[in-house]
């Protein structure tokens, strides 16, 4: 029964009900409660006013709620009455269940009679707190309501089961339990407020007290009063009005207010409507009961999905698990390759040192010999074995010569992992559903007319058959090496355009593209086949437009006219990359210094996109650089500084780079004169242009250039 508690409470004063009333709306309200929410209203609005103009047709009239704005939707806490000037707004206040309530705009009168029987203030109002329906009430005030009587006895029989043990009714503090009942003042008593309110003598001496069980007892057995008419009192209530749905007397009748009405005995109808709400009941204890099942229908999935939970998750642990031991069985096999190729090239390097040596000591052995014999002063004996000294002198110079002196070994580790196909496929690593729910997406169709290349990027565009009914989830974009070699996934999104950059120039590349969702993947397009910049023979370059790439740039570079002008905010090195990647053919590009401030040392070059962004060009192994300040520059790749160079920069200087993958070389130019020997040698891979500077200097990107004239020329005769 706890779940029925809330039905039986005010929703004013969030107390059990006291003296309930019924409105017309059919909600209940304590009485007491009804008389603190009466509003008064302006004359003009009066019942009597109303039948006087033959406007009023019932006991209660509705107030126009058009005309009047009872609460606030924007939960300001006001409600008042639109339409009349003469009427106070009244603060709105909430019960304790949370309902929005109106308390009178003036306190009440004070009076000795009770709520129902105080005079109610003329042209009063009332306003459901829960419905928020307002009606005008007559001459008869809150007596028009008819009282609840089942309510009252719900509300008796819910405490009473509630109640343990029952407690004295007198406590001012905490109640104490109850040890007797008085039967005549129908009130539970401790011993202490026994002998202090209720002592045996004088008139209360005759009163019956009884055990508290007994008296809980007599009060259920007691007679219930008996309901009478709210129009006369002294009347019970004997049939019911079919039409207006009310119980009536018999005066009612006579009086022929409900003459012309459908009447009916009262009991007839409490068994008809008893029957009614039983039959009404059984269906809604039947989704009652389909509730439950439901609620432990949910709850058992709350359990099986905990421990479903806890098997994928030892199950994916597993897997991950059983990679990282593949991984580690990997690694464990290429450590022994490097630690092979280490003792490798220290045997030959050892043996190398003691050969060597020994050549050195048995060098040095003869020349110290020889200047002991050139310290002889006897002619004869000096000449017997001269000859044969020098034919050894000789000897031993030419074994010396023959590439005695050149390391048979190299310091660097001719060995390259390539771990980016797997980390990609680290990266795709995901879940696929189990069941299949619907049919693969169709096959992508390639639009031609879309689909180009640029430099070295090619953009490619695709889209779903015009009928297929099939979503897809995304497309995978493949392309191949540009050498007819295997296809590798350059693009997986839900995007149906990509532009793919990095890739070689006057190159051949073959593209397809398949869709996929949660049931599987589509088969593949037709293949596109595209063909990137072509290279100038005579020249040796990839003719090349490009510019700064915002994405790729620190956060402090700043990057304006078209991405083609770079500055910095901060006073520390920043880098910045072009958008064009370059592993084939021969690259020429410059930069006009726009300002240059307090002599900082900007640096220019090419990088890996990995390259640190918060340092200067060339500290790290993945940049090549040339820094220069207004004197002089130098080279510098991993931090290693080189080739210190007369010739800075200024206002105005161009710095150009020239990258020669076919030679494999990086050679720069200040004001087109070359600046020092050729940079760095022995340079492969992809590569990007790449700028670091300061705030105190701003540079702009020349590209699409030849290369300087006399480097033309040579090329051309090698």
């Amino acid at each position: 029964m706890e779940e029925m508690e809330e039905e039986l409470k005010c929703p004013v004063c969030g107390s059990f009900y006291r003296e309930p009333i019924i409105l017309p709306c059919s909600h209940n309200l304590c009485q007491a409660c009804a008389r603190n929410i009466l509003v008064q209203t302006p004359e003009s609005e009066s019942p009597q006013s109303r039948r006087a103009s033959g406007s009023g047709v019932s006991d209660y009239d509705y107030l126009d709620l058009d005309k009047m704005s009872l609460y606030s939707e924007a939960d300001s806490g006001y409600g008042s009455y639109g339409g009349f000037a003469s009427a106070p707004t009244t603060p709105c206040q909430k019960s304790p269940n949370g309902v929005r309530v109106f308390p009178p705009a003036m306190p009440p009168p004070a009076t000795h009679l009770s709520p129902a029987l105080a005079p109610v203030p003329r042209n009063s109002c009332i306003t459901c707190p829960q419905c928020h329906r307002s009606l005008i009430l007559d001459d008869r005030g809150l007596r028009g309501f008819p009282k609840n009587r089942v309510l009252e006895g719900v509300i008796d029989r819910y405490q009473q089961s509630k109640a343990a043990a029952l407690k004295c009714q007198l406590c001012e503090k905490a109640p104490k339990e109850a040890t007797v009942m008085c039967e005549q003042c129908d009130v539970f008593y401790c011993d202490p407020c026994r002998l202090r309110c209720h002592p045996p003598r004088g008139p209360l001496a005759k009163h019956r007290l009884v055990p508290p069980a007994q008296g809980r007892v007599s009060r259920r057995l007691s007679p219930r009063k008996v309901s009478t008419c709210t129009d006369h009192e002294l009347e019970n209530h004997s049939m019911y009005c079919v039409q207006c749905k009310m119980p009536v007397c018999y005066q009612c009748l006579e009086e022929g207010k409900h003459s012309s009405h459908e009447v009916k005995a009262l009991g007839a109808m409490w068994k008809l409507h008893k029957s009614q709400l039983s039959q009404a009941l059984n269906g809604l204890s039947d989704r009652a009961k389909e509730a439950k099942e439901f609620l432990v229908q949910l709850r058992n999935m709350v359990q099986q999905i905990q421990e479903n939970s806890v098997e994928f998750e030892a199950c994916l642990v597993a897997q991950c698990d059983a990679l990282i031991d593949a991984l580690n069985r990997r690694k464990a096999q290429l450590l022994a390759r490097v630690n092979k190729e280490h003792e490798h090239k220290l045997k030959v390097v050892r043996d190398q040192i003691s050969h060597c040596t020994v050549k050195l000591r048995q060098t040095t052995g003869l020349m110290e010999y020889c200047l002991e014999v050139i310290k002889e002063n006897d002619p004869s004996g000096f000449l017997q074995i001269s000859d044969a000294l020098i034919r050894r002198v000789h000897l031993t110079e030419d074994q010396w010569g023959k590439g005695t002196l050149t390391p048979r070994m190299t310091t660097d580790f001719d060995l390259s992992l390539d771990n980016s196909p797997l980390l990609q496929s680290i990266h795709q690593l995901d879940f696929v559903q189990v069941k299949a729910s619907s049919p693969v997406p169709a096959t992508p169709i390639l639009q031609l007319e879309e689909c180009c290349t640029h430099n070295n990027s090619a953009t490619l565009s695709w889209k779903q058959p015009p009928l297929s009914t099939v979503p897809a989830d995304g497309y995978i974009l493949e392309l191949d090496d540009g050498n007819g070699g295997q296809f590798r996934e350059v693009y997986v999104g839900k995007e149906t355009m990509c532009t793919v950059d990095g890739l070689h120039f006057n190159s051949t590349y073959n593209a397809r593209v398949k869709a996929f969702n949660k049931t599987g993947v589509s088969p593949y397009s037709k293949t596109l086949v595209l063909q990137t910049s072509e290279v100038d023979i005579k020249k040796l370059l990839a003719v090349a437009w490009f510019a700064f790439d915002p994405g790729s740039a620190h956060s402090d570079i700043i990057l304006s006219n078209d991405n083609l002008t770079v500055t910095c905010s901060s006073y520390d090195d920043r880098v910045v990359l072009g958008k064009t990647g370059f592993s084939k053919g021969v690259h020429y590009w410059e930069l006009t210094v726009d300002r240059y401030d307090n002599h900082p040392d900007p640096a220019f070059g090419v990088a890996r996109m990995d390259v640190m962004k918060d340092v200067m060009l060339g500290k790290d192994d993945k940049a090549w650089a040339m820094y220069v300040d207004n004197n002089r520059s130098w080279f510098m790749h991993n931090n290693s500084h080189t080739n210190r160079t007369e010739g800075g920069i200024t206002k105005g200087a161009t710095i150009g780079v020239l990258l020669d993958l076919n030679r494999k070389n990086l050679t720069f130019f200040i004001n087109d004169e070359q600046q020092g020997p050729i940079a760095f040698d022995n340079v492969e891979g992809l590569f990007f242009p790449a700028v670091s500077l300061n705030r105190n200097v701003q540079v702009t990107l020349h590209t699409g250039l030849a290369v300087p004239d006399f480097y033309s020329s040579r090329a051309s005769i090698a």
